[in-house]
């Protein structure tokens, strides 16, 4: 069917002998969807395919989100387009989990790379089941019960204070108003557990004082980096990443300025976190 290669110890698995440009079949649908749930991201390379396909691959997993903030590829308002230029380089610098500003963030992604820069460029991923698991028993017990606060508006902060980004942004920030979320989440097909919270979106954990939301949210940011808990892909154009968004956070290396680099994001829906 195909050939699963696994590329670090916590996360992240290669697929080869799958083509993507022809439709998937029920038994390749499974495979997949297994390969996810046990690597938290899958790399595929060389598949040439567009953008009815990347939708296609997306929606064998589940019904698509859109992002109200991005702009989109024409006819296909469920593909984001993530574009950095000399002009416009990415603001986005911070390990995250794609949109948990939504009371059901997205249950995966699939990112293809159209452009990339002749070096660098590369992305992080972090398994957040790892770094659940490598916490003391203590501290697991702590995290447990607590709820943090996630908000749209925290995460593009800088986007609002650019001249009319507020103007821009009003009606995203008026539909996505701040959600709750457990900071200790159950995967929903693994029963696993995994820290759910990320420096780009969370504001503050609600069952402590600030100071002390700040303390521990400090220690988990710094955990979550560790780099036993990663993996990290060089692009080429034609890649395709297909991550499970409750189980890993992700981060763009940022070192290939000024060259351009353009990335077509589908997110795909999920539930709401317990």
């Amino acid at each position: 069917m195909f050939d699963l290669v696994p590329m670090a110890g916590a996360l992240g698995a290669e697929v080869r002998g799958l083509d993507l440009s022809v439709p998937l079949n029920g038994d390749q649908t499974q495979a997949l969807r297994e390969a996810l749930n046990q690597h938290q991201v899958i790399f595929l390379r060389d598949q040439d395919i567009g953008p009815a396909a990347q939708r296609d691959l997306a929606l064998t997993f589940g019904p698509l989100q859109s992002h109200p903030a991005y702009d989109t590829i024409p006819d296909f308002p469920e593909i984001t387009i993530l574009e950095s230029t000399p002009d416009k380089p990415t603001k986005i610098e911070a390990w995250h989990s794609d949109m948990t500003f939504r009371e059901h963030p997205p249950m995966g992604t699939v990112l293809r790379a159209v452009i990339t820069p002749p070096k660098g460029g590369d992305t992080m991923w972090a398994s957040m089941t790892a770094a659940y698991d490598a916490l003391s028993a203590p501290m697991q017990d702590f995290l447990q019960g607590l709820t943090a606060v996630h908000d749209f508006a925290w995460g593009f902060k800088e986007s609002l204070a650019e001249p009319g980004g507020r103007e821009r942004l009003a009606a995203a920030v008026a539909a996505n108003p701040p959600v709750v979320h457990p900071v200790v989440r159950t995967h929903p097909e693994t029963g696993s557990k995994l820290l759910f919270v990320n420096s780009l979106f969370t504001t503050h954990i609600q069952e402590l004082s600030r100071q002390e939301s700040e303390q521990v949210l400090t220690f988990l940011y710094e955990h979550i980096r560790t780099p036993e808990f990663t993996v990290r892909f060089t692009w080429s154009p034609n890649s395709i990443a297909i991550w499970d968004n409750r189980s890993t956070q992700h981060k763009p290396v940022n070192d290939y300025f000024p060259a351009h680099r353009r990335m077509e994001r589908i997110t795909i829906d999920g539930d709401r976190p317990f």
